[in-house]
Parts: C-alpha cells; sequence; structure tokens
C-alpha cells in the first residue's frame, strides 16, 4: 500500500511538472526535461533506498535470489538492511552479505569451514 502511494506521489509530481510549467508556463521542453528527471530520481531513490524501508516497515514483497550452488541459511534485518546467510558446499563457507541493490554499500563476512548442513555430533556417550 505504501508503494502505491509513493509511486502516486512521484507520479503526481512528473504530471504538475508538465501541467504547470509546460502548459502553463509555456515551456514544454523544461517541462518535459523536469518530468523525465522527477521520475529517473524516483525510480533509482525507490530502486536503491525505498524498497527495504518499505518492505520492512511497512510491510511489502521484495525478492531476492540466492546465487548459483549455494544454500540459503537464514535472513534478518540489521536496522534498515537486510542481511543474508548463504552456505557454498564447493568451498565449505558461509556467505553472510548484507543486501543492497546495485551492489552499494553492501558488507560481507565470510565464515570459513562453516559445515552448517552437517549433522552435529553427540558428545554424550553411547549406551552399549
Amino acid at each position: 500500500m505504501i508503494t502505491y502511494l509513493y509511486w502516486g506521489l512521484v507520479f503526481g509530481l512528473a504530471i504538475a511538472a508538465v501541467a504547470l510549467i509546460g502548459a502553463k508556463l509555456n515551456h514544454l521542453r523544461v517541462g518535459l526535461t523536469t518530468t523525465a528527471v522527477i521520475l529517473i530520481v524516483g525510480w533509482a531513490a525507490y530502486y536503491f533506498h525505498f524498497q527495504q524501508v518499505f518492505v520492512k516497515r511497512y510491510g511489502g514483497v521484495m525478492t531476492v535470489t540466492v546465487p548459483d550452488k549455494q544454500h540459503h541459511i537464514s535472513a534478518t534485518w540489521k536496522d534498515d538492511n537486510l542481511w543474508i546467510e548463504n552456505y557454498d558446499p564447493a568451498t565449505n563457507t558461509c556467505h553472510f552479505n548484507e543486501y543492497s541493490r546495485g551492489n552499494l554499500l553492501e558488507g560481507k563476512v565470510l565464515i570459513k569451514n562453516c559445515n552448517p548442513l552437517m549433522p552435529r555430533q553427540s558428545l554424550a556417550p553411547q549406551a552399549p
């Protein structure tokens, strides 16, 4: 719902720019340029920042793809950032990545020899 309001505001500003600058002030080229800038900035702000904020705080849908040949273990939120843990059996490494669109300002932690999919060995002695 919040996403619809956001896009309604962005498109409303774009239409207002064309109507106000293009029609009222009779500068159609400036109005269309302003509209294009509003739409590009609105898209970039949503794609790189607001999508995660909207999903976490207000509910919504976001799709993240697990890299090939890795197994998903967990995901958690830290502030407004989504952290995803995957396991790579080929290298026996856990990848704990901060998810960010466009790979901007992502954090990454590698855990070597983590074996998350292996069953734990019991330390208690077995009865004969």
